[in-house]
């Protein structure tokens, strides 16, 4: 409890290597938060205080959190192949509006191993013409891998852009079969 008497945020992290890098991940009471790439100390650091200054609470590296745990559990069992969907309880507190509301669509409508165009998903929120913010609301999403912004390509067939940079967005989605592997 806080001075006010209310229960503060409690925000708790870790740090999980994987096969595009080590990521990330944050969650609160109410589920995962933030998932960030390439979390080397810098960046892990800056995503940190973003967090604190956003949920107004300093987070506490806590690996054995039971969540927290079973996100980089459930995250290795996608990079080995044997999982295709997540089952984690979601914080959607960092993303509001539009950009929920599409990235929502995302995380229930394009199932593993298939993509989606930035103009198509924009069409299912009832944005037609909305490609272009479909592409922010990729580039602001909070939980990326869980939540796969690397779905959603260029209608023409181009990889489109990716937060995490394009050669992860290439790694993802050879491992769901998209993409072929990278030769080297």
């Amino acid at each position: 409890m806080d001075s006010l008497g209310q229960d503060e945020q409690r925000v708790v992290w870790a740090v999980v290597g994987t096969d595009i890098g080590p990521l990330m991940l944050a969650a609160t009471r109410d589920g995962l938060v933030n998932v960030v790439f390439h979390a080397s100390d810098a960046v892990r650091d800056r995503a940190l205080e973003r967090l604190a200054a956003r949920l107004g609470s300093e987070p506490v590296q806590d690996p054995d959190s039971p969540l927290l745990s079973e996100a980089a559990s459930q995250l290795r069992a996608y990079f080995a192949g044997r999982r295709h969907d997540f089952d984690l309880p979601l914080d959607w507190s960092l993303i509001s509006g539009f950009n929920r509301q599409v990235l929502r669509e995302l995380a229930s409508g394009v199932p593993y191993g298939t993509v989606v165009g930035y103009g198509d998903l924009a069409g299912r929120v009832g944005q037609p013409g909305g490609a272009q913010a479909v592409g922010a609301a990729m580039g602001a999403n909070p939980l990326p891998v869980v939540v796969p912004c690397h779905r959603v390509v260029e209608s023409g067939g181009g990889i489109g852009g990716f937060g995490g940079g394009l050669e992860t967005k290439r790694k993802l989605l050879a491992l769901e079969g998209v993409l072929p592997e990278p030769l080297f």
